[in-house]
């Protein structure tokens, strides 16, 4: 076992990633029979979604800064027990507008978590440990968002809304969190004002807004043309159950997993931007090979890719945010990244809504090419000057 496997503070941030991902991933399966359920039409079931993640666009930064200022733990533990809460409360409700707006606070404790857990990768982990415990944290990441569909298309099953039961894991997870690791030392500037003003001009590089970019760009692609359509399209294709779109889903994520794991030996050899670069040349081939695959068994070959994509990609924006970030300032980088990702996921379902509203199915995944494209020129654009760290 690699010596850094042996740190017991990685298995804290594994814990925290797993809830960071849990609010979609488990419930992605279930939309088809939700919008069955309730009456809604597959737009309006995309606001479960929405609304999750609307929180984390206004609340990440604020809470990069307090992460900062008065701690990591601060922010984290009360975070992870108002998700755990508010999710549990969408069990009991079958009202469409309740459910949004509970989903809505599950969203206020989630906004969070997805950043200050490779805020804290950063915080522990230097040199070439650090791209590793990114690819290992990525690969948990990967295998929750494998698991989840299944447990969530099982729970789904058995009740639309017995997914919610999920969100109570949390609380332990919040437990771990305050007992299992000590908050990270760091040099301060004493000066909140001096601060603020010495983060906005870091966070204005130009690297560092390409790398936002990406982020918002590779969620539009995951959470619009992936986790939001591909259950539609298994369905209405294939007549699937939410069980078997569960499985179908995780295909891409024990794809993401495996390669993941390998990150940090191809960090060392290519650099992160070229693993980038690779990433969304693959999501363009991707998405345009879905819509023109009519065979279930070999729809598997792209989605598995994706996942290949996603292993490269986001373990690599999130090591290279983390270079460019002073100490004082990372919870504030990562969390105004954390903040730019919302606005992906946000994004999503509508803008690759519009490719669905121009031409069904398949304008969902000439859309997504067209980000994907995009992705490509903000690469070569802005990032190619980007140096490979030297160890």
């Amino acid at each position: 076992m690699p010596k850094l496997l042996k740190d017991r503070r990685l298995y804290v941030i594994f814990g925290i990633t797993l809830i960071a991902v849990m609010g979609v991933a488990s419930l992605s399966p279930a939309f088809p029979i939700i919008a069955k359920t309730l009456n809604l039409d597959k737009t309006h079931v995309g606001f479960l979604i929405s609304v999750f993640t609307l929180p984390g666009i206004f609340l990440a930064p604020v809470a990069g800064i307090l992460a900062d200022r008065f701690g990591r733990k601060t922010v984290l533990v009360p975070s992870l027990f108002l998700f755990a809460l508010a999710g549990f409360a969408c069990f009991f409700t079958r009202d469409f507008k309740i459910l949004l707006l509970l989903r809505f606070f599950q969203g206020v404790g989630a906004a969070s978590l997805g950043s200050l857990n490779v805020t804290l990768v950063g915080d522990f982990f230097k040199g070439k440990d650090r791209p590793a415990a990114m690819g290992y944290n990525a690969s948990v990441l990967s295998l929750s968002t494998a698991s989840y569909p299944l447990i969530g298309g099982l729970l789904a099953g058995i009740a639309w809304y017995f997914p919610f039961l999920l969100p109570l894991v949390a609380i332990p997870i919040g437990l771990v969190v305050i007992f299992g690791i000590k908050e990270p030392e760091l040099n301060k500037t004493p000066n909140f004002f001096v601060y603020l003003k010495a983060a906005g001009k870091s966070i204005m590089r130009k690297e560092v807004l390409g790398l936002f970019i990406l982020s918002i760009l590779t969620f539009i692609i995951l959470y619009g043309a992936f986790l939001t359509y591909i259950p539609f399209l298994l369905d209405a294709n294939f007549d699937l159950s939410p069980q078997k779109i569960g499985i179908f889903l995780s295909l891409s994520s024990f794809s993401t997993a495996i390669m993941a794991t390998q990150v940090g030996k191809l960090t060392n050899k290519f650099g992160s931007v070229n693993l980038l670069k690779v990433a969304f040349f693959l999501y363009m081939v991707v998405v345009l090979l879905i819509p023109n695959i009519h065979n279930l068994y070999a729809l598997a070959f792209p989605i598995v890719i994706f996942g290949a994509a996603q292993a490269l990609n986001i373990p690599s924006l999130q090591t290279l945010l983390t270079n460019l970030a002073p100490d004082d300032q990372r919870a504030i980088f990562m969390s105004t990244n954390g903040m730019v990702l919302r606005i992906g996921q946000t994004l999503g379902p509508p803008v690759i809504g519009i490719g669905f509203t121009i031409g069904k199915i398949e304008g969902v995944y000439y859309m997504a090419a067209i980000v994907a494209v995009v992705g490509i020129g903000v690469i070569f654009s802005l990032l190619n000057k980007v140096a490979k760290p030297e160890y």
